[in-house]
């Protein structure tokens, strides 16, 4: 089984009532709901206000992948919370981050970059599929059409990713690298750009589809139980470690 961990600010939900009508037990229960329709996926859920944010070592090292969303609770997540999901991801532990979770002190201490792009409320996003060879891409058509989404544009300082699965072009003429995978230490992490609260986008089968792919392309290969030591990096011992932490 994939064990899936899915994080979710869980602020908009219990402020707007317009994000409430959409999402009324929570983006994370939304996530969680279509996660769990697959036999492979058992999930659990946590949010902001729990302790730790619900990111707890224990919780943190029976976790295969993270699905992270937040947007107005940037800067008051725990540093201490952030370093440690930054060492399980570099660990081995996968992490799709969602929408405005590009700007997360998490995803700022793994790329490294300001991840700031430009941004406007609302317009029609068609999200083109430009790696359709990629695992995540598997099912998914050609171009996907959805009807209302914050605009997010270029430039998007993020460091070069590995591949750039979506890209997004929105009606006012911007275009986005909309869905990004890069690697860092021994995990995968998916950026995923559409899923701004206001809008029903979760309920859509085929962003449901792209992230259930995207928790399958996540799972670690490899986790690394403890800090990088000597041994990791000494050559001769190298593969006999990778072997004996083999998933």
């Amino acid at each position: 089984m994939i064990r899936v961990t899915v994080w979710n600010e869980f602020h908009h939900e219990l402020t707007q009532e317009n994000v409430k009508a959409i999402y009324p037990d929570g983006i994370h229960a939304c996530i969680a709901e279509f996660l769990q329709e697959e036999d492979d996926i058992t999930v659990q859920t946590a949010t902001f206000s729990m302790p730790e944010h619900g990111l707890t070592e224990e919780v943190l090292s029976h976790t295969d992948v993270l699905v992270f969303w937040n947007h107005m609770l940037q800067e008051e997540f725990s540093d201490a919370v952030a370093e440690r999901v930054q060492r399980h991801v570099l660990a081995g532990m996968g992490l799709v981050v969602l929408h405005s979770g590009h700007y997360s002190k998490i995803m700022r201490k793994l790329l490294g970059t300001s991840m700031t792009l430009r941004w406007r409320h609302g317009d029609r996003e068609r999200l083109f599929c430009t790696c359709p060879t990629h695992p995540i891409a598997q099912g998914i058509p050609a171009w996907v059409d959805i009807p209302e989404e914050e605009m997010y544009g270029e430039y998007f300082d993020i460091p070069k990713p590995d591949d750039v699965v979506f890209t997004g072009w929105f009606a006012g003429g911007e275009v986005f690298r909309s869905g990004c995978t890069f690697t860092r230490g021994l995990g995968k992490i998916f950026y995923f750009q559409p899923g701004h609260e206001e809008y029903p986008i979760y309920h859509m089968p085929v962003i449901q589809q792209i992230i259930k792919n995207g928790v399958r392309w996540c799972v670690p290969m490899v986790r690394r139980p403890e800090p990088l030591d000597n041994a990791w990096v000494n050559p001769s011992t190298e593969e006999a470690y990778l072997e004996s932490h083999q998933k």
